[in-house]
């Protein structure tokens, strides 16, 4: 790096770091947890628009190295939290149900942000923000989209990020609200909670309400549909680049450059298996998921101090409604198998 970028990158670093620790913080307080770190982060990345234009110019270089190197590395890190041993342990039905669920909250959010007027981009990112993991899955699929239009791109990426959390944090309170009334046992909600609430905030804020029994199922229930993420970005990165080949020769234009290959993701899945089978002390599986957290929080601040909202409240509407469908959907598929399989 040259000076100014060496000062730039620095810069950023501090700016983000300060949003992503306060974001690991807050995100501890009671009622807070609903929003989860990585939301946090971005808000307050969004709140460092307000400091100095001239602080903003020169730390901007600096934010795109943030939010491109430091995410990649947070997933990988990651994957620590993944024990494939309780994934195992808890049964092939848990991981089918999840990837049912995964599926068809991904095919039903893209279509239906489609049929309301969303853009392409836009669609896939909600979708996969919807039917994964919330924000990570966002920010774990959006490389998989390539594009010349960086702006653009981190527009789709806020607005993701805001369809799942707002959704999220929605359908927390809501079904909290409804255990009593579906007469679910505490370890069939536990299911309910990981397997239709998007962020893992979420689903350890509805799981932990009821007890121990009820936050295991819910973490293991979510846990199941992080492990899908490598496979869907992979899928979402084929496709995408598929359409734009076929696209481009029917249009006479040159083919767009082979799909680069996603290692971050490689390294999410090996992490899973390390954290897994290797003899780690749990501090420090524990330190290595907050420095995950860490990442992931500076790569959200530096998407908010350098997008442009005033635009992205111009196309919200369409993901926001489609988000509202499929999470309903999703909702209702996963109390039916909660009540069959658990």
């Amino acid at each position: 790096m040259s000076i100014i970028k060496t000062k730039s990158f620095w810069l950023a670093a501090v700016m983000t770091l300060i949003c992503a620790v306060a974001g690991v913080l807050l995100a501890k307080l009671p009622y807070v947890n609903l929003i989860g770190a990585l939301v946090i982060a971005l808000l307050l990345g969004i709140a460092m628009q307000l400091t100095p234009s001239k602080l903003q110019a020169d730390a901007k270089s600096g934010m795109g190295f943030i939010s491109n190197k430091f995410l990649r590395l947070g997933i990988i890190l990651l994957g620590f939290r993944l024990n494939l041993e309780s994934l195992a342990q808890a049964g092939v039905k848990t991981i089918l149900v999840a990837m049912v669920g995964v599926t068809g909250t991904i095919c039903l959010t893209y279509w239906l942000s489609r049929k309301f007027g969303a853009e392409d981009e836009l669609a896939i990112l909600s979708a996969c923000g919807c039917g994964i993991c919330g924000a990570a899955a966002v920010m774990g699929v959006s490389p998989q989209i390539e594009t010349t239009d960086e702006e653009r791109k981190r527009e789709n990426e806020v607005l993701a990020v805001a369809v799942v959390c707002v959704m999220g944090t929605v359908f927390t309170l809501v079904e909290i609200g409804l255990k009593p009334i579906l007469g679910l046992t505490d370890p069939q909600f536990g299911i309910v909670a990981g397997g239709s609430l998007h962020e893992i905030a979420h689903a350890v804020a509805a799981g932990g309400a009821f007890g121990e029994a009820s936050l295991d199922n819910a973490l293991i229930m979510k846990l199941s549909r992080v492990l899908l993420l490598a496979p869907v970005a992979l899928i979402v990165g084929y496709w995408y680049q598929r359409r734009l080949i076929r696209e481009s020769i029917e249009e006479h234009e040159q083919a767009p450059k082979k799909l680069p290959i996603p290692w971050f993701l490689g390294g999410f899945i090996l992490t899973s298996i390390l954290g897994t089978f290797l003899p780690l002390p749990a501090g420090l599986l524990d330190g290595l998921v907050q420095a995950a957290y860490i990442f992931l929080g500076m790569a959200m601040a530096a998407l908010g101090i350098s997008v442009n909202f005033r635009v992205i409240f111009k196309r919200g509407g369409a993901v926001f409604g489609a988000a509202i469908i499929s999470s309903t959907c999703l909702l209702i598929f996963m109390i039916v198998m909660s009540r069959l399989f658990f």
